[in-house]
């Protein structure tokens, strides 16, 4: 009976030990967000940085926007994070902001070391949106409403796999929020054929396009991985 009350008493200790490292982890997971670009970027611990990704069309998609650089959103209505094209800095997708960028970004691909998407995952390409994902042969397109919020639903007719992308809106050139809840504004990582503009997917709640949008614009990130 002495070693199954010593057995008792270490387990407990343990169980307490193990709970208390879980509360420590729970508190550590907070972030700081500020509308200053310097603060945007400070992280006390990152969140998701996993996902199983869903494949449509032969591309596999992350089921969750890009939220601070290297994490995902938590679920896959909840709008992430603004970036300014071929930029690693993350905006807020509500509010007002201070020293919004207007320099023009340089580059004539989405760089390596400025992708915020989580190890393993980047920005799509041009060809991996218009011929893939807005494929209207294979893929089906509809706007839809997902936990209360307006998205868009992209589904591969062939094996049933969907993917909501949610319309956060986006930032114009100057910060200025435009379309929040009325459209969806998603990068691609290809330039476009004028200049200081690049590829980037649009849709509303009538259509869905691919065309060019301004550099300087915060927009929302989706990934895809190989």
């Amino acid at each position: 009976m002495k070693h199954t009350v010593l057995f008792k008493s270490a387990f407990c200790l343990l169980l307490v030990a193990s709970m208390s490292v879980v509360v420590f982890n729970a508190c550590k997971s907070k972030k700081k967000i500020t509308n200053s670009k310097e603060e945007m970027t400070e992280i006390v611990q990152a969140t998701d940085t996993t996902d199983p990704g869903v494949v449509i069309n032969g591309v596999r998609w992350a089921t969750r926007n890009v939220d601070i650089p290297g994490t995902f959103a938590a679920k896959p209505e909840d709008p992430g994070m603004f970036y300014q094209w071929n930029r690693k800095i993350a905006w807020p997708t509500t509010g007002s902001v201070t020293d919004w960028d207007s320099i023009i970004p340089v580059g004539n691909s989405w760089e390596i070391a400025n992708d915020p998407s989580p190890q393993g995952w980047r920005v799509p390409t041009f060809k991996e949106i218009i011929i893939k994902l807005l494929d209207d042969k294979r893929v089906t397109n509809e706007w839809t409403v997902l936990n209360g919020v307006n998205g868009r639903k992209f589904t591969d007719k062939a094996t049933g796999n969907s993917l909501f992308l949610p319309a956060v809106g986006y930032r114009g050139d100057d910060g200025t929020l435009i379309n929040t809840g009325t459209g969806g504004d998603y990068w691609s990582s290809t330039v476009f054929f004028v200049a200081n503009y690049v590829y980037g997917l649009g849709f509303w709640d009538s259509k869905t396009i691919c065309n060019g949008y301004e550099y300087r614009a915060g927009r929302s990130i989706r990934c895809v991985t190989e």
